[in-house]
């Protein structure tokens, strides 16, 4: 199943596989108001709507306009961050990480959270770019061994992280959290995508373009800490609840590790890509 917000209202999508026109269904008209329009709301309510959706046939559904599209994530209580999760991103920083108990961990307060397409204003010059994997949760997980995480998975969605590293190194220690936390840079989408819908959501491909030119390139599979292991560690820390959100971590690319570094300008165009999932895109605009 894929899940999109469209102009603010919840609907259940075909053709969103790269399959030909987008079609969707919008889930509080095909439902008669047993599930409400706003997609938040069906997160608590994950494993009944999603018996319903079943039912559904979104192929016969009204056209899908992408400007239309918003976070299908969009009111987390908590939202995760992981720090250093690909070895060679860890390499580009000049750090070695090792699989220890707990994977480096931040938040991005979720003001930050936007849409796919919207463009995001850059508040300096030291802008930067990191494409990731997010994870949004579909039931209450507390102390959930990994070999059981998935089942605890809504879905998953594209997502950058988009960071002001003069803000992020500012100070006596680094300021992640808040770095990262400009309006606009946490960017979700284009939809969300069940896991039954990949052929291995353990291993998927990940491009980030900017102005056409590929940046960063991974795969999931080359995670240190794996999504199951993330929900596994953080759940035994404290409860993940329904549309909680997880940024997995970037691979190698970003722009603060190129010689010279390489910030985003207004006027770039970033492009965000997972297989199986779809693109995100946001145009860099000026700050105020």
């Amino acid at each position: 199943m894929r899940l999109a917000s469209v102009s603010g209202r919840a609907t259940v999508l075909a053709g969103a596989d790269g399959g030909g026109d987008v079609r969707g269904v919008e889930v509080a008209r095909a439902s008669e108001g047993r599930f409400g329009p706003d997609v938040a709301a069906l997160y608590p309510v994950w494993e009944a709507f999603r018996e319903w959706a079943g039912s559904v046939d979104p192929a016969g559904g009204d056209p899908i306009d992408p400007a239309a599209l918003g976070n299908p994530a969009p009111a987390p209580a908590q939202v995760f961050a992981i720090g250093l999760n690909y070895h060679d991103h860890a390499a580009e920083a000049g750090l070695q990480v090792t699989r220890g108990a707990v994977p480096p961990t931040f938040t991005k307060f979720p003001a930050s959270l936007s849409g796919p397409f919207a463009p995001v204003a850059l508040p300096s010059d030291k802008v930067d770019w990191e494409i990731e994997l997010v994870a949004v949760i579909g039931r209450r997980a507390e102390r959930v061994p990994a070999a059981e995480a998935w089942t605890y998975v809504a879905g998953l969605a594209v997502g950058q992280d988009y960071s002001e590293r003069a803000v992020q190194m500012v100070g006596p220690a680094p300021q992640f959290s808040l770095a990262k936390s400009f309006p606009g840079f946490g960017p979700i989408g284009p939809w969300l995508v069940t896991p039954d819908e990949l052929d291995d959501p353990d291993d998927l491909e990940l491009v980030c373009e900017i102005n056409g030119e590929q940046v960063q390139k991974g795969r999931t599979s080359a995670m240190v800490w794996s999504l199951p292991d993330l929900i596994s560690v953080l759940s035994g820390v404290c409860p993940l609840r329904p549309g909680d959100v997880i940024f997995t971590g970037t691979p190698a690319g970003v722009g603060m590790a190129r010689k010279p570094p390489w910030f985003l300008a207004a006027g770039d165009v970033v492009v965000s890509r997972i297989q199986g999932i779809g693109e995100i895109r946001q145009e860099c605009l000026a700050g105020n």
